[in-house]
């Protein structure tokens, strides 16, 4: 193409800016399409009004969540009777399995099903483990005990209740990933209103997620205790049920992503052109590499060159066999020749593992509180006044709660002012906003080093060894609310790294990609986990050579402090690792949807396309 042809295209784009911007204003064109399979008309579908219909089923989802894991540990150890580590480790490794099985979900909803459908699908394999569940408390049978005291849950019960508990691993592998994706994919990136607000919808649905967390740590949790297992799990699943169909009702203003086939295709097919070009030598300018503009609006959008792993831009050279091909109009082969745009998509894909690795400290930190913080509440002094205690799980209320506050003050204080000091559209960019959590991840390990060691100095004082035999831990004169602190500065920490974490993911890859995008961000928590209960294991075998087992049968035997110090020490490390890796990244760079919507010429950024 001669330098003539390219400023009649560039001339066609400045006479049809003021088209583009009267019909960008009136409608969608980011790939989305309504429930008609059209292109989605920007007045009635899309923003606030159909992510509120998202946003309802993840508060219902998180409440049935939380309310079920945060007490998890004491139903396995009072009504199934599991010693400690039995039941630290059944917690992890079902928290972990939930947190993974998205990474299937995504990738089947990205490549085949569409988020929705994918929606409605697990929301039924929800609704049948939590239909399960129900069943296990109330028919007979199926009940853990015959007799209203046992010292061991029937084997029928144990089987039905963890099958209804991975029934809802699996539902939330196909919920977690889409119902965020696709809610954010209800605001158009290319629109500047939208895009703020597309900011603004990761700090509120945190915002709804910890609402449910707070109501299923202190309601659900305190009806648990005080009522039954039974009749808190028939509210959790009437509250399921419920928002599920209301989801269902708001699918005429949604804006739907259409699944464009194997994620992972396009992938191996840059790394194979790649490797079948490694010979050849790069082009000094990134101009000469391929790119295809296609003349619809509703594009998918493309990615500017960036200089990071360089082979990969192999894939783009246009050799002798390319250009017959393009003279006679033929199709470029994928396996040979790949557009910049495709190769940018596979580093973005690359850059995000040093960042996921990073993370995964971070990770083994969240899921203490479900666990360990669970435990310790359960020894310590409940009483809020004489008459009324609260359940041990809800101390993971005062995590819930300020992160809520941090959220909003986030959202509404600090973004606005931020903007306007520093010139980000963000206020302060993703990875730094997540290294600031990882910092307080570290502090919230070092005070609750600090108070478990106070309390075990306590508890010394008031269970005296029996005949060279510690007892058996009972209510210490300690208050529960010793614990907050830790537990505040882990939802401090979470509404910076979490909140961090899902906008990185669903930002940082691939267009195509959201849903599993999310799905890496849920598997931080879910291989933290599992990385959690190899390290409670290999620190036991260990510590439990000399007879003094950091985690023992229960907590007055045990050196909990020092496991804290050992996290805390790990994430003190982690997090130098992660600032060297975070200052090195390169961010997106997409191309302007208005540079490139005419002919096959990008203005102003480089990329012309030999086609």
């Amino acid at each position: 193409m001669d330098e003539q042809q390219v400023k009649k295209k560039k001339g066609r784009i400045n006479e049809g800016a003021d088209q583009i911007d009267d019909d960008d204003q009136k409608w969608v064109f980011d790939t989305s399409v309504d429930y008609k399979g059209k292109v989605p008309f920007r007045a009635s579908t899309g923003v606030w009004r159909a992510s509120l219909f998202v946003t309802a089923i993840e508060f219902s989802e998180r409440l049935t969540y939380f309310g079920l894991a945060s007490n998890l540990i004491q139903y396995l150890t009072k009504i199934i009777h599991q010693d400690l580590e039995t039941a630290a480790k059944n917690v992890n490794y079902w928290a972990g399995v939930t947190a993974v099985m998205p990474l299937v979900g995504g990738f089947l909803a990205d490549a085949y099903t569409g988020r929705f459908t994918m929606i409605l699908f697990s929301s039924i394999v929800y609704l049948m483990g939590l239909s399960l569940l129900t069943m296990s408390q109330f028919i007979p049978s199926l009940k853990p005990c015959s007799t209203i005291l046992c010292n061991q849950s029937s084997k029928i019960h144990k089987v039905v209740f963890f099958l209804a508990l991975y029934l809802i691993s699996i539902g939330t592998g196909g919920h977690k990933p889409c119902l965020q994706s696709f809610g954010a994919d209800q605001f158009d990136d290319d629109h500047p209103e939208e895009r703020k607000k597309k900011m603004s919808f990761f700090n509120w649905w945190n915002f709804a997620l910890c609402c449910g967390l707070f109501l299923g740590v202190t309601l659900v949790v305190y009806i648990q205790d005080t009522v039954s297992w039974g009749v808190a799990t028939l509210i959790l699943t009437i509250s399921m049920a419920i928002t599920v169909v209301t989801f269902y009702m708001g699918r005429f203003c949604y804006r739907y992503r259409v699944p464009e086939g194997s994620t992972l295709t396009p992938i191996i097919q840059v790394f194979v052109a790649a490797i079948r070009k490694r010979n050849l030598p790069c082009p000094s300018d990134p101009a000469l590499l391929y790119e295809i503009l296609k003349p619809e609006k509703n594009q998918g959008r493309l990615l500017c060159h960036t200089n990071r792993l360089g082979f990969l831009d192999k894939a783009a050279i246009v050799d002798e066999k390319d250009k017959n091909t393009s003279v006679s109009n033929q199709k470029h082969n994928p396996w040979r020749l790949a557009t910049v745009t495709k190769i940018e998509e596979v580093k973005l894909v690359l850059s995000t593992i040093p960042i996921w690795l990073t993370t995964l400290t971070f990770g083994i930190g969240v899921v203490q509180p479900s666990t360990f913080f669970v435990k310790q509440a359960a020894t310590m002094d409940l009483k809020i006044t004489n008459s009324f205690t609260i359940p041990p799980a809800t101390i993971s209320a005062a995590g819930a709660i300020t992160m809520i506050i941090t959220v909003v003050v986030y959202d509404r204080i600090l973004i606005p002012f931020l903007r306007k000091s520093t010139g980000n559209e963000r206020g302060i960019n993703i990875l730094r906003r997540i290294g600031i959590g990882m910092f307080f991840a570290i502090l919230a390990m070092l005070v609750a080093a600090l108070v478990e060691k106070k309390r075990l100095g306590i508890a010394l004082n008031e269970i005296p060894p029996i005949g060279g035999i510690k007892t058996k831990p009972s209510f210490l004169s300690m208050s529960v609310f010793w614990l907050a602190p830790q537990s505040m500065l882990l939802g401090f920490s979470d509404g910076f790294t979490l909140v961090g974490l899902q906008e990185y993911f669903y930002d940082q890859v691939p267009d195509s990609m959201r849903s599993l995008g999310i799905a890496f961000y849920l598997s931080v928590i879910g291989v933290g986990s599992f990385l959690s209960s190899f390290l409670i294991t290999v620190v036991n075998r260990i510590t439990g050579k000399n007879g003094g087992s950091w985690i023992g049968k229960d907590l007055t035997t045990s050196r909990l402090d020092n496991f804290y110090w050992l996290l805390a020490v790990m994430n003190g490390l982690n997090l130098c690792v992660y600032v060297l890796i975070a200052k090195r990244y390169s961010y997106k760079r997409v191309v302007d949807r208005k540079e490139r919507v005419v002919g096959d010429v990008s203005v102003g950024k480089g990329v012309e396309s030999i086609a």
